[in-house]
């Protein structure tokens, strides 16, 4: 018998320019910030390879709780590359979905908040209403709406 299993995914990072700018977007989406931080020392440079680093993270929630997304500045060293206007299909981190009550009403709040829609709002069947959109600082979000029996 196998004792070595995944318990759970805790969260998805985004390296940001500036969380200030990024949190009240996702604040906007739905999400909570849980706890905001700096994280530095040779122990967290030793997990990311970068040695010597100081990065301060936003935690965001879910409304159930279950999911997280860490959203990461960082002050040193110096961001190295930028991805977030590659095309969606890039190699590499592409986006992040969520679930949406009323995804019509979603990205208008959104575009409010400087977010643009990447294509268009497209229905999949009987199933779900779909879009991507370019929040702030660039990011791909991807967002969807349960249609029928939700939940």
């Amino acid at each position: 018998m196998e004792n070595n299993k995944l318990i759970r995914m805790d969260n998805m990072g985004i390296v940001v320019e500036s969380l200030d700018n990024v949190i009240p977007f996702f604040i906007e989406l739905g999400l909570k910030l849980e706890g905001r931080a700096t994280i530095e020392g040779e122990w967290a440079g030793r997990v990311t390879g970068l040695g010597d680093q100081q990065v301060e993270i936003a935690m965001m929630v879910t409304p159930d709780g279950h999911s997280r997304l860490e959203l990461s500045q960082f002050l040193s060293p110096t961001v190295v590359s930028d991805h977030r206007t590659a095309p969606v299909n890039s190699l590499g981190y592409l986006r992040v979905m969520f679930t949406v009550e009323h995804i019509d009403e979603m990205v208008s709040r959104l575009i409010k908040h400087g977010a643009q829609l990447v294509g268009e709002v497209v229905q999949y069947q009987d199933s779900y209403r779909l879009c991507y959109i370019r929040g702030a600082e660039g990011i791909l979000i991807g967002l969807a709406e349960q249609l029928g029996n939700k939940r």
